[in-house]
């Protein structure tokens, strides 16, 4: 089952048809068994079709975005790589060994973009790059409820000159994306579901990459545990899981480059790269 959230409410896809609901989405993430109460309301559904609506990102007003790092050891190394310089890469080894994974905040609702919309890179940066992840959707009591893909953009060179620029690395206006949809299937049951990027410049693809989300080093419960120790939220939150695709060292976005990220079972999530403020 998939939703999406659209600017009339909800279109809930069944495996078979597509039907618009009314729902409030803070209500709908707060649910611990989101399959029956979505169930539930398939009996006053209406029949649609998807391409008849807006699809908008698929959080609501009252959400949080958190972030997990070097879950994959290829960004391991990529940060590594990044940070060398600056003395930092001992830093990334050892927290991807350690017992405690990298959490950080990302972004509130206002600082993220739906589908087809524009995602943002620095305009005092210099090295920047997608970071296609596996996004988990999670009750207020903890639960993983749903999984969508994410877009978690990245300033390499801001986050490689020192790694207490993060938050400047990570946290801007448009710098992440989220959707098409919410997924219920779990994409961790199928050990074959791959994450795919592709980065289209001046329709010419100019980077294809893939993982196995069997590489994630640590598991989806293990994230929300660590996410969840000190924090509550009443609403809910969006976990994103890290990256396994890096591009090379002397890859950077430019304005106007499209970025699809698909995920197995879920969807595909494109954005447009842009560099004005919003």
């Amino acid at each position: 089952m998939k939703i999406y959230k659209v600017n009339n409410g909800a279109v809930i896809y069944d495996g078979n048809t597509h039907q618009l609901i009314h729902l409030d989405w803070n209500v709908l993430l707060i649910q611990d068994d989101l399959r029956s109460y979505l169930t539930d309301l398939l009996s006053e559904g209406q029949i649609t079709q998807l391409h008849d609506h807006k699809v908008l990102k698929p959080i609501g007003d009252h959400q949080e975005l958190w972030a997990c790092g070097v879950t994959y050891l290829r960004s391991k190394i990529g940060r590594q790589e990044e940070s060398k310089t600056s003395g930092g890469s001992d830093f990334y080894e050892n927290v991807y060994h350690a017992d405690r994974p990298e959490v950080f905040f990302k972004a509130n609702p206002s600082r993220i973009v739906g589908h087809q919309e524009g995602i943002r890179i620095r305009q005092d940066s210099t090295w920047d790059v997608p970071e296609p992840e596996l996004t988990l959707v999670v009750s207020p009591s903890g639960k993983i409820i749903a999984y969508t893909i994410g877009n978690d953009m990245s300033s390499r060179s801001i986050e490689g000159e020192n790694p207490l620029y993060l938050p400047q690395a990570k946290t801007f206006d448009a710098c992440a994306a989220l959707g098409p949809c919410l997924s219920l299937t779990n994409p961790f049951d199928d050990i074959n579901t791959k994450i795919h990027l592709e980065i289209v410049r001046k329709e010419t693809s100019v980077f294809i990459g893939e993982v196995e989300l069997s590489q994630m080093k640590r598991k989806a419960e293990e994230l929300v545990s660590y996410v969840y120790k000190e924090c509550s939220f009443p609403f809910g939150c969006f976990i994103m899981t890290g990256t396994g695709i890096v591009p090379p060292n002397d890859f950077t976005l430019q304005q106007g480059d499209i970025v699809h990220i698909a995920i197995d079972g879920i969807g595909t999530l494109t954005n447009i790269v842009k560099t004005d403020k919003m």
